[in-house]
């Protein structure tokens, strides 16, 4: 799980969280989720991969505004070796869910050939199956 507090800057005029921020905070929860399975942004760099985002898609359920704690879960939601699906539910907290999300995204190398996690590393592999739902 990981914890976004909504800053200051992050809400429009009306002091309601602007809509593009919920991507970003995917992204910070995907960074987490990444760290807390042992295969960190910086650990898939240092082995030459990258993860480019083929597809994002928020819906919004309810409105947060500045200092709100949103709880975020992510979910292996689809792997099947090349591309990743992860889904995102964020909670305020009273544990109302406030937005769900999905990315998709395929692993490459740093020459942009797509990688084959199973044979070059099964680690990830591994850690990215038993978290599938």
């Amino acid at each position: 799980m990981y914890r976004h507090i909504v800053q200051y800057y992050e809400t429009d005029k009306m002091g309601i969280t602007h809509h593009s921020n919920y991507i970003r905070w995917m992204e910070e929860a995907r960074i987490d989720f990444l760290a807390q399975i042992g295969w960190s942004y910086a650990k898939l760099e240092e082995e030459g991969i990258v993860s480019p985002v083929t597809a994002a898609a928020c819906s919004y359920k309810k409105s947060t505004t500045f200092s709100d704690a949103v709880d975020i879960e992510v979910i292996v939601a689809e792997f099947k070796g090349v591309r990743l699906k992860l889904r995102y539910v964020m909670r305020n907290e009273d544990g109302e869910i406030v937005c769900e999300g999905d990315s998709e995204h395929c692993f490459l190398n740093a020459q942009g050939a797509p990688v084959r996690l199973k044979k070059e590393y099964p680690g990830f592999y591994e850690a990215l199956v038993e978290r599938c739902q």
